[in-house]
């Protein structure tokens, strides 16, 4: 059978072999083109069954070659018999069947339908048979499929062959003749003398492969006489590729590849091989990549927000299918996915912001910011798959401008109000003038320094909290198992006061050398409550902490990776596999938490503040525009603001450039002036509040989108499943920005997230961003003998030492990119991008 690839009968009759590449004989071609042209050719036959097709198949016979009327009857018995076909299901359900069955096929095969069995003589029933209603290939075939059916042999009593080719006007199921009950157009009939089977099947082969070719298919379809399926079998034959025997194992069988050119493409490709030296392979490829995002988002109208009424009107026809189009279990998935990246990267940054500025702005500030934004970002924005998030080069303004107001004796939050209006007015004349229109200019270049640089900053992060665990949990590097009677930790309460073994030993203190007060023994908690210290040893040890830590790290990290490329495992059926990948993250955090929990130990759990006020006691929730600045301060906040606007439009513009590109298959469009000016008015908000300032970030937005791809559930066998693009809606992150408001009064049951297992999110977050990038092909391309190099794309048309000078030129970029953001001069970040 073919669905798309052949599959053959193990020997024995036992399995289905696993899918493969037909490999036809160049003979075999040549005696179907023969064939086709002495043979029967019956081209839109109007029949209702297959009784009535063989009749007119067996009187369609040209002159001269007619069939004797005894003859035609015993052809019509044979053609009439009913095929016994191959068992399809389950191994395990196979095994009973085989056990339990009385009935057995010849020479010991598996066992044939019951109607096949008790009749074996029977005719093809006009009506689907129970066993192929019921037949579980039935899942795999996409919806449309039909069926074409190939018949050949030897026959004793011909004396010369009957070849017949049918096509019928509308296609018909041919009750049990088929495998599965699929409607059925193409009939192809081949019948001879003996001592030629070998030859009889292999012709049908080619016919076969033939037929499951997309471009004969098209040929065939539209043919109107024998003249022109000839033709398209001559084009097949064009583009037919010989291996030289000697030159291969011709019992291997070729695996189906992981992706399948296009009909266009395939001959677009051709056309490309008729040109010796690749010139115009190479500049389509360079335009395909000049225009990979330069849609009709980004043409000017050459009107005052132009662009973003065409946004508007863009996005408003999707409105209501944005949020019908959520009701998929796998949007639950990401909800809970990015939700815990999203909490992670919210007391990550609010720690950071808190310590920059003497806690004005805090880790509840963050919570309240990031619910606040995300919602109402996702409500109206063009591209609702993004999620907003404090990023790194807005952290070290916000570090700059805290210190610059410390010196100069300036209200941090007031100046910093006047920056954020200064800049939702900046932005808001970059929308009105359509600026968002350079970002057609962004190349590969750009995009990848910028994701890449952002995937870094991810992966160091996360590694970089683990380390500090070495600190806040010290490993006693001064153990030694001869000195272990040594070891304790008593407390002091001073001179007057009794020292109290607190924890160390099993082995109680000796009696001689405290007095007897000490025996009731005070915890650690007891002795600084009474004012005293821990003096020991091992007073700061925490045994075992940091290594289980770090086994949760990496085993989050590493469960994470695994589970989600089950999708493409070889176990379970597709639907288990496609549910565990969609849930990996969920399952990973679940097990670790459940592993940490069972082994009790005092692991880093996950802090969430449990009221709502200012971190800051001595700020309110509302910041007043003229309260203790100089008035001048309003105008002299136009400089920071430029460079904010700059840093705000870049990191923007180049995470939606990245999310919109080609390859993702998104069908509702983009927004990049009705997102800018999303982002431009939450400037206010958030300044007149006092809480952080948000854009897209790069990371957490693209793991949004990987865990909500969508691919076809009915694939043929040996067929990857077929990437259809991204569940595009807004309801995911607008859930995932209500539990970051909700997460304030959900600290108890938060607090028993490990922080190490959420570290080991972010960096698989990190590493699969960064693998999503060509550029890291290209650096494993340094590492790597030519001989072993991937047959890619831009390696066939691009001189190699040409692809190694660009790699070594965008890591030096990207090299420059990091220290810059390391040092003072970070705000002058987006001006280097």
């Amino acid at each position: 059978r073919w669905m798309k690839f052949e599959e053959k009968v193990e020997d024995g009759g036992r399995r289905w072999s696993t899918p493969h590449v037909p490999a036809l004989h160049l003979h075999s071609l040549f005696q179907l083109r023969m064939c086709l042209q002495e043979g029967t050719i019956l081209l839109g036959l109007d029949a209702s069954s297959f009784m009535e097709i063989i009749d007119q198949a067996l009187s369609g016979q040209p002159e001269g070659v007619g069939l004797q009327p005894e003859l035609r009857q015993r052809l019509a018995a044979l053609l009439l018999r009913q095929p016994r076909h191959q068992p399809t299901g389950a191994s395990l359900r196979q095994l009973v069947e085989h056990g339990l069955s009385p009935c057995r096929g010849r020479q010991g095969t598996r066992p044939w339908m019951a109607k096949s069995c008790s009749e074996p003589r029977a005719q093809v029933s006009e009506t689907p048979l129970e066993e192929q209603l019921r037949n579980p290939l039935q899942k795999k075939i996409p919806r449309g499929t039909e069926a074409a059916h190939v018949a050949v042999g030897e026959v004793e009593f011909l004396e010369q062959p009957f070849t017949a080719f049918i096509r019928l006007r509308r296609a018909v199921v041919l009750g049990s003749l088929a495998e599965v009950a699929l409607p059925s157009r193409f009939l192809f009939i081949l019948l001879g003398p003996q001592a030629k089977v070998k030859a009889y099947h292999e012709v049908g082969r080619a016919m076969a492969t033939m037929l499951t070719d997309e471009h004969f298919q098209r040929v065939a379809w539209q043919a109107e006489c024998q003249e022109d399926l000839m033709a398209g079998m001559e084009a097949f034959l064009d583009e037919l590729t010989v291996l030289p025997p000697g030159k291969w194992n011709h019992s291997a069988r070729i695996p189906p590849p992981s992706c399948l050119l296009s009909p266009h493409r395939r001959t677009t490709a051709s056309d490309w091989q008729s040109h010796s030296n690749g010139d115009m392979a190479a500049a389509a490829y360079r335009a395909s990549l000049r225009h990979s995002h330069s849609g009709d988002e980004l043409e000017r109208t050459g009107r005052l927000f132009g662009g973003l009424l065409r946004d508007i009107q863009r996005k408003v026809p999707w409105y209501s299918s944005d949020f019908s189009d959520a009701l998929h279990p796998q949007c639950l998935s990401a909800v809970l996915y990015i939700y815990l990246a999203t909490v992670t990267n919210a007391i990550t940054f609010g720690g950071m912001l808190g310590d920059a500025t003497a806690n004005m702005q805090g880790v509840l500030e963050s919570f309240l910011g990031t619910a606040l934004a995300g919602s109402i970002f996702c409500l109206f924005s063009g591209q609702p798959l993004t999620i907003l998030s404090s990023t790194g080069p807005v952290l070290v303004f916000e570090r700059l401008l805290f210190s610059f107001s410390h010196d100069h004796n300036l209200d941090y939050l007031e100046f910093r109000l006047w920056i954020g209006l200064w800049v939702a007015f900046f932005g808001v004349v970059l929308v009105a003038t359509e600026a968002s229109h350079l970002v057609r200019y962004f190349s590969r270049f750009t995009e990848e320094g910028f994701c890449a640089l952002i995937s870094l900053i991810f992966i160091y992060d996360s590694l970089k909290k683990m380390l500090s665990l070495a600190d806040t949990f010290p490993i006693n590097w001064q153990f030694r198992l001869d000195n272990i009677t040594s070891y304790g930790c008593i407390c002091n309460l001073g001179w007057h006061r009794p020292k109290v073994p607190v924890c160390a030993t099993s082995s109680p203190p000796a009696l001689s050398s405290q007095p007897p007060a000490a025996l009731a023994g005070l915890s650690r908690t007891q002795c600084l409550d009474q004012g005293g210290h821990l003096l020991g040893t091992s007073c700061q040890y925490v045994p075992d902490v940091t290594l289980f830590s770090f086994l949760l790290f990496g085993g989050t990290f590493l469960s994470c990776t695994v589970l989600k490329l089950f999708r493409s495992s070889r176990y379970f059926p597709a639907g288990v596999r496609a549910l565990v990948s969609d849930f990996a993250a969920i399952l990973t955090i679940l097990t670790s938490c459940a592993v940490d929990a069972a082994l009790g130990l005092e692991t880093p759990k996950l802090l969430i503040p449990s009221e709502l006020k200012p971190t800051n006691p001595e700020r309110g929730w509302i910041i007043l525009p003229f309260r203790a600045n100089p008035w001048w301060v309003c105008l002299a906040s136009v400089v920071p603001a430029i460079l904010v606007t700059i840093l705000i439009f870049m990191d923007q513009q180049i995470t939606a450039v990245i999310l919109n590109r080609r390859e993702y298959k998104l069908q509702k469009g983009a927004g990049f002036h009705l997102d800018l000016l999303c982002v431009s008015l939450l400037m206010v908000v958030t300044s007149a509040t006092g809480l952080p300032w948000y854009v897209s970030a790069t990371v957490i937005s693209l793991a949004h989108m990987e865990s909500l791809r969508k691919e076809s559930m009915s694939s043929a066998p040996g067929e990857h499943p077929e990437f259809l693009g991204i569940r595009e809606q807004r309801l995911t992150g607008l859930a995932v920005f209500i539990l970051m408001g909700v997460s304030v009064f959900m600290a108890p049951i938060l607090k028993h997230v490990p922080m190490p297992v959420l570290y080991g999110v972010f960096l698989h977050m990190g590493v699969a961003a960064l693998n999503s990038i060509q550029l890291t092909d290209r650096v494993r391309l340094l590492l790597m003998p030519a001989k072993h190099q991937p047959d890619l794309a831009y390696l066939r048309h691009v001189p190699l030492h040409k692809v190694h000078l660009f790699t070594f030129i965008q890591l030096l970029c990207l090299a420059l990119l990091w220290v810059l953001k390391s040092t003072v001069a970070a705000i002058l970040f987006p001006v280097m991008v």
